[in-house]
């Protein structure tokens, strides 16, 4: 094992140190935003450059495949360029791409480069958190995954509102274009402030090309049949295809990655039991926060009619509350056990999720505001004691690999949720809407009011209603079984991360901070 990734914190960490690592975070944000403030203006990209609608995903696909596979090729790439010029050649790279998606004047122009975007970008988060434990000592290590922490799970909520108003303000360009003069101001303070280290130009030749072309192969694969599976079904040819290629292409990877003496990713990792569930708690997080994130765009625009703007005012709830919590969780996190804590976090996020499954049609900012509540506190104890579980104990050289594929884990689960998701969303409103238009034939005023219909147009009524009736109801009976549906996908997603709580008790006990000082 190459000797890049060692530890290099002093044991009070210089404000030098905390400037590279400030400007690391800076470009962890950014990368973070970007999928976000792009989601919120697809149908603006897509009228501009008269993009087919059946299209129009691939803007975001292409980022998320590209970022997939990047993820796990941090810790190679930590070996090969040392953490600072990983930083600032990844950074360079998404700024430089962030132009050129910018300039684009065609479909296919703005997808090639939202892959190199999304493969520069996807380097920036683990390597973030793997500077947490290369850079800083036991003390110090709370705080600076908390910075990181806030920023990863901020930009998710801020997101909607950064997008909608520049893209209401000013142009869909601005999406791209303000990417460009913080990238530079972090790439030029981390280049100058980070520890310096040679390229080591010995780990190209221990490259397994093969490994690394069937490791894309399969991620890819995997991405691809989670956009197809909502839409086409689980058992289409356009699923099961791309499925068997994954199983097939991550099982060659896997046997071949174990004999490997310098694999491109190191799985070894996973005989850590703590690191096991470590990444099982960092991907059940991605299902609940990526879900959440999805949800609630979902019913503010398709229900309730709002613009990119209002959902992101409306969204704004979470990340206020988690930064207020944010000083509380370090502290808790310095003098308790990270099972204990981890365990009540996900609690609560379970109960902030759950909450969501009664609304109605006419739910909005009231009704979500509790729930957001709940989930902004519980956010960042679903973050910090994971973390420490998964890399809190590792030796610094095996850290980049691991920081690579625990936040793979949350990757792949915010994908594997929101299929999930879709296909709740996609397969449940039908059925749901023929049951309410069962009630509403029975004469249930109960189902009227959740409607939103009069209680006369039911009451006392039994058998089909006439046509002027039926016309009348049918938009108010499809928008309540969507928002029946969406209620079941937050049901759904509420119950997986209350099962993340199962694994909990088979790490091993994580020594808080207080007691490592006092030895």
């Amino acid at each position: 094992m190459s000797k890049s990734s060692e530890a290099v914190h002093p044991e009070g960490t210089s404000a030098v140190v905390w400037a590279g690592f400030i400007a690391m975070c800076a470009g962890m944000f950014m990368a973070i935003l970007d999928v976000q403030v792009v989601a919120t203006s697809l149908p603006t990209i897509q009228s501009a450059l008269d993009i087919d609608p059946d299209q129009m995903s691939w803007i975001q696909t292409a980022y998320l495949i590209a970022e997939v596979v990047a993820i796990p090729l941090t810790g190679f790439l930590t070996r090969l360029l040392s953490m600072r010029w990983l930083f600032v050649t990844a950074l360079g790279l998404f700024v430089f791409a962030s132009a050129g998606c910018a300039s684009s004047g065609s479909f296919g122009e703005l997808v090639a480069w939202r892959v190199l975007q999304g493969f520069s970008g996807g380097t920036l988060i683990p390597s973030v958190f793997s500077a947490v434990f290369i850079l800083f000592p036991e003390r110090r290590q709370a705080v600076a995954t908390t910075i990181a922490g806030v920023l990863a799970v901020l930009a998710p909520t801020v997101g909607p509102i950064v997008g909608g108003w520049l893209t209401e303000t000013y142009s869909w360009h601005w999406l791209f274009l303000i990417n460009i003069l913080p990238g530079i101001a972090a790439a030029l303070v981390a280049g100058w402030f980070l520890p310096r280290r040679q390229v080591d130009f010995s780990e190209l030749r221990q490259l397994d090309v093969l490994s690394l072309v069937v490791m894309a192969i399969a991620l890819t694969s995997l991405e691809l049949s989670l956009k197809e599976a909502p839409t086409n079904g689980w058992i289409s040819p356009w699923v099961i295809g791309p499925l068997a290629l994954f199983l097939a292409a991550g099982s060659f990877f896997v046997r071949r990655s174990r004999r490997k003496r310098h694999p491109v990713v190191d799985l070894h990792n996973f005989r850590d039991r703590n690191f096991v569930a470590g990444c099982i708690l960092s991907f059940v997080l991605g299902i609940g926060l990526f879900g959440s994130v999805y949800l609630m765009p979902v019913f503010l625009a398709f229900i309730r009619g709002h613009n990119a703007l209002e959902i992101g005012m409306t969204m704004l709830v979470t990340g206020i509350v988690q930064l207020i919590t944010a000083p509380i969780a370090v502290a808790l996190e310095k003098r308790m056990d990270a099972r204990l804590l981890s365990a009540i976090g996900f609690a609560l996020f379970a109960l902030g999720l759950g909450m969501s499954t009664f609304q109605d049609p006419r739910s909005d900012y009231d009704a979500m505001f509790w729930p957001q509540v709940i989930r902004g506190a519980a956010i960042m104890f679903c973050l910090l004691p994971p973390t420490r579980l998964a890399l809190g104990t590792l030796p610094p050289e095996r850290i980049p690999d691991a920081s690579g594929l625990f936040n793979l884990m949350r990757n792949l689960g915010g994908a594997i949720g929101i299929a999930l998701i879709d296909t709740v969303i996609y397969t449940r409103s039908e059925p749901l809407g023929q049951r309410l238009w069962e009630r509403l034939q029975s004469g249930d005023t109960d189902t009227a009011a959740f409607i939103g219909a009069p209680a006369q147009t039911v009451i006392g009524h039994t058998g089909a209603f006439d046509a002027d009736v039926t016309a009348t109801l049918d938009p108010l009976v499809q928008t309540a079984a969507s928002v029946e549906a969406i209620n079941e996908a937050w049901l759904a997603i509420a119950i997986l991360t209350a099962c993340a709580i199962l694994c909990v008790p088979f790490a091993r006990k994580a020594m808080p901070q207080s007691e490592i000082q006092s030895i």
